[in-house]
């Protein structure tokens, strides 16, 4: 038994060293090792500056870089709602839910401002914050970033689109599509219970007469 004891080779046996300690091992006495020159850690090599910061030297860019499809929206859509709508809110208006429960209200992307600014800078902003923004870097992979970038663009446009926007031939519904709910706005920071209880959502009557373009 004694002999078996003896034979442990578990790691809190092995040589270790502290972080940052003085090592006698090495000329420079530092026990964190430099990074050798030109190596780059495995799944960071971000050849594509362009993909990966959305500036073509120091200015945004203006494109994507990818094309863009219908899962691309779709996935833009779903990141957006999850990561950007409790501030933005889901049409981009900047009244999000933690708005409306106190935290600083963001500026409407429908502001001419943000409806000029290129694409490239939505990527930075999502990347690097801005303001009262905390970055988002370590939530939104790279490509999840431009896939929102792309949405946030498409939200631009659905708010500013006429008919003259909808191709010839294009049957263009004066009401709301039979099924879909409209939730009319509350205040989610009213003084009595009455006032900020949610109201009760309308169903929209079946579309009908539908004018052609």
């Amino acid at each position: 038994m004694l002999l078996t004891a003896g034979c442990r080779s578990d790691m809190q046996v092995q040589p270790y060293q502290r972080p940052l300690v003085e090592s006698d091992f090495y000329a420079d006495k530092r026990s964190e090792r430099p990074i050798i020159e030109g190596t780059v850690a495995r799944g960071h090599l971000n050849a594509d500056t362009y993909f990966y910061t959305g500036k073509i030297g120091s200015n945004d860019g203006d494109y994507l870089p990818f094309p863009v499809t219908p899962e691309i929206m779709a996935r833009g859509q779903q990141r957006f709602n999850i990561y950007c709508a409790p501030c933005h809110g889901e049409i981009g208006d900047g009244n999000g839910m933690i708005v409306q429960r106190g935290y600083k209200r963001p500026p409407s992307y429908h502001i001419d401002r943000l409806r000029k600014a290129p694409i490239g800078y939505f990527f930075d902003v999502i990347t690097n914050g801005f303001g009262a923004m905390p970055d988002y870097a370590e939530q939104v992979q790279p490509g999840d970033r431009w896939a929102i970038a792309a949405y946030i663009r498409a939200l631009q446009l659905s708010q500013h689109a006429t008919e003259a926007d909808v191709p010839s031939g294009t049957e263009v519904s004066k009401t709301v599509p039979s099924g879909v709910m409209i939730m009319p706005p509350y205040d989610t920071q009213g003084a009595t219970a009455a006032a900020s209880t949610p109201p009760q959502p309308q169903t929209a009557a079946p579309a009908t007469g539908g004018a052609q373009k």
